[in-house]
């Protein structure tokens, strides 16, 4: 394969702090890639933008919302599209949370949403389905993640 350069992206995977749902988003028709899918919030960085400013940025713009970044979840790379260079992106999932029922405002990337449990999200999507493995990841990193390394994170942030 030819070498090349890859784009860099975001995945938020949004849940409340009230009950614990995570939020799913159905992505527009009209798309190009994946039309109709459930995601999470997901954005491509700009030239010169962090990952964390690009979680923020894609929150808001996505949902009209101020998310609080809770830690990183994993890391993704795939291809927007047909396996090119100029189509490969590599990516982090955080997990962020909000308060509790707050008032969103979607973008026209996506058509509807759902709040869902980690249970629901698990008969939603098929074994391997990479938003299942996401959620259930959450769920995991959620019980065992010392409150004190949250605290450290929402202090520090994750890049020096």
């Amino acid at each position: 394969m030819a070498v090349g350069r890859f784009l860099a992206m975001v995945g938020v995977l949004v849940w409340r702090q009230t009950d614990g749902k995570y939020l799913l988003l159905q992505r527009s028709v009209a798309k190009d890639f994946a039309a109709g899918q459930w995601e999470c919030v997901t954005g491509r960085l700009e030239q010169g933008e962090s990952f964390v400013q690009a979680v923020r940025r894609e929150a808001f713009e996505e949902l009209g919302l101020d998310v609080h970044v809770e830690f990183i979840l994993g890391t993704t790379h795939f291809y927007h599209g047909d396996a090119l260079p100029e189509n490969e992106i590599v990516g982090v999932h955080y997990g962020c949370s909000i308060p509790g029922a707050t008032s969103m405002r979607l973008s026209d990337e996506h058509c509807t949403y759902q709040w869902v449990t980690a249970e629901q999200a698990q008969a939603l999507f098929p074994a391997g389905h990479w938003l299942r493995v996401l959620i259930a990841r959450a769920e995991v990193v959620r019980g065992l993640i010392p409150q004190a390394l949250l605290q450290f994170y929402r202090h520090e942030g994750f890049e020096p």
